[in-house]
């Protein structure tokens, strides 16, 4: 995960316990607002990590394609 995602993971995670805690305490509005930008957060923080997966996922692939080829090369 990126450093973007880290932070986006954070923050996310920050703003879902406000919007919880204000909901608890019934401060409705701030409980909505906090939970959808929380939600954008971490939505984030899940495209970065399944981004950062698929180009390792990659280098693995292209890695054993070369292994392959040399090893059929000898």
């Amino acid at each position: 995960m990126s450093g973007l995602g880290r932070w986006s993971l954070w923050i996310g995670l920050g703003l879902v316990v406000v919007a919880v805690l204000s909901s608890v305490l019934s401060l409705i509005p701030v409980a909505v607002i906090a939970g959808a930008l929380g939600g954008i957060a971490l939505t984030m923080a899940v495209v970065d990590a399944i981004y950062n997966a698929l180009g390792r996922a990659e280098l693995r692939r292209r890695a054993d394609k070369v292994k392959r080829e040399r090893e059929q090369g000898r």
